[in-house]
Parts: C-alpha cells; structure tokens; sequence
C-alpha cells in the first residue's frame, strides 16, 4: 500500500514563494515515505496497539533533516492553550507544523484539533497532517477509512467562504 496524499491551498496563497517552498519540503517528504523501507516500517507501526509516536519513530530522522523541530515550545504561549506540535519547521515569517495521528484521528476528533492548532499558532499558516488511510482498534475491527473522512473534512477550510488562517495543506494518508 502507497501513502496517499492531497494538498490544499487558499486561492491567494497558490502562487506565493511560501506555498512553492512548502510544496517542495512535502514532495521531498512523500518521497521518503514511499521508499519501500520506510513502507515496511509504517505498516508495522500501524498495526492495531501501536501508538501515533511508534509512527513517528519511522521518518522522524528524515523530518528532522528537513528542519523540523519536536514538540517546539512557545508557539501558542500568547494563547496560554498549553499547546506544542508534534513537529515545527520555521519557514521565512511563517512556519508548518506537522502532526501524527493513529488511533483517534476521527474518533476523538484529532485532525480538527490539528487544523485549529495550526490556526491558532501565530507562527505557522501549514499544516502537514499524517493519519492512517485505515484504521483498526483492533484485529476483530472492521478498519475505518480515516485518510478519506479526513480529506472530506478539512477539504471544506479550502473554500473560499471557509477561510481561517491555515494557508495550506498537506495530507498524508499511510
């Protein structure tokens, strides 16, 4: 199986020198996760009882080579949310942030906390998301299908009417 991806951007940001950058960090990105040797190392970390770090684990070598940051702190310290990323790349006068979700995605409504938190963050207008294309709990669970009810979701930030401060971004199913 192939990590899928979908990006979206806001119509004035399609051509800024930001979009073009980030873009390119996430086709480099993508690239690493479809190398076979990384693909055996997410299928395994995605199996039922895994965690969103055993994940990580699989390309945070990589992410950190392409300037990545974990759990950055002060982003949100304005806010005084308590919130950090899973991963900050500072990008010119904005930033990414990336965030790895497994096991409650959809269920605990993870991947609209990741959309809020990148609106939020005053230093970050992306977002790389991570979540599993299927899902299972466990081995006797139907999988669900998280990589489309997410791409369903967060596509709606997209329209023009919808708008927030998140710019872009790039979903990766694995």
């Amino acid at each position: 199986m192939d990590v899928l991806f979908s990006s979206y951007v806001q119509d004035g940001s399609r051509d800024s020198s930001d979009w073009v950058e980030v873009s390119r960090i996430a086709r480099s990105l993508l690239g690493h996760l479809r190398a076979p040797e990384t693909l055996v190392k997410i299928r395994g970390a995605n199996e039922p009882g895994r965690s969103s770090a055993d994940v990580q684990a699989t390309f945070l070598a990589f992410a950190r080579q392409l300037g990545f940051e974990s759990e950055k702190k002060g982003l949100f310290a304005a806010a005084d949310l308590r919130l950090r990323p899973d991963y900050y790349l500072p990008l010119g006068q904005t930033g990414v942030l990336l965030e790895v979700e497994r096991g409650k995605t959809t269920i605990n409504n993870m991947d609209l906390l990741d959309f809020w938190k990148c609106h939020l963050c005053p230093e970050a207008n992306y977002l790389f998301l991570m979540v599993p294309q299927e899902l299972r709990q466990n081995m006797s669970m139907s999988p669900r299908k998280e990589f489309a009810a997410v791409d369903r979701r967060l596509s709606e930030f997209f329209r023009p009417a919808n708008y927030t401060t998140v710019r872009g971004l790039c979903l990766f199913g694995y």
